[in-house]
């Protein structure tokens, strides 16, 4: 077998034929990677700074390949997987804080949330706001931070 790396992907050539795997297949590129660190002369380390990873990175991928197959090659989604903090009842509770006084701020709410037990961040309360345009009319930051000077025409 016979790998060439070229600017779009990477060709693989045998006896037969040959094959190639394009640079934006991230798990046909990453089972190559391994392919060549487990089957080639050059070590894991070399093959892995080839494929733009550390050994480290290598190894992890080497271990996840060999207990769940080529699945586990595939990148996935990081961090929480649901807005645990702000869904169901927090977020209804948001909502109706905010109903109930319109001029309540982000902290306000927040505060109360916090008195009635909830476990909620003064971010988490100003995010729910943005997500149902719950802002205050007139809070918008156009033009901030932009003076015009004395005497110009618009």
């Amino acid at each position: 077998m016979e790998v060439r790396h070229e600017a779009d992907g990477v060709v693989v050539s045998g006896r037969a034929g040959s094959l190639k795997i394009g640079s934006d297949d991230e798990v046909g590129m990453k089972l190559l990677m391994l392919l060549e660190g487990e089957c080639d002369s050059d070590s894991p380390g070399e093959v892995a700074r080839r494929y733009g990873y550390c050994k480290q990175r290598y190894y992890q991928l080497l271990t996840r390949y060999q207990q769940q197959g080529t699945e586990a090659l595939a990148s996935r989604k990081r961090g929480p997987k649901t807005n645990y903090r702000r869904g169901g009842e927090v977020g209804r509770q948001i909502i109706r804080y905010r109903y109930l006084d319109p001029e309540a701020s982000v902290e306000v709410v927040g505060q109360k949330l916090r008195q009635d037990g909830f476990a909620i961040s003064n971010r988490s309360v100003f995010r729910v706001f943005a997500d149902y345009g719950l802002q205050k009319k007139g809070s918008t930051n156009v033009g901030r931070g932009r003076r015009r000077a004395k005497n110009s025409c618009l």
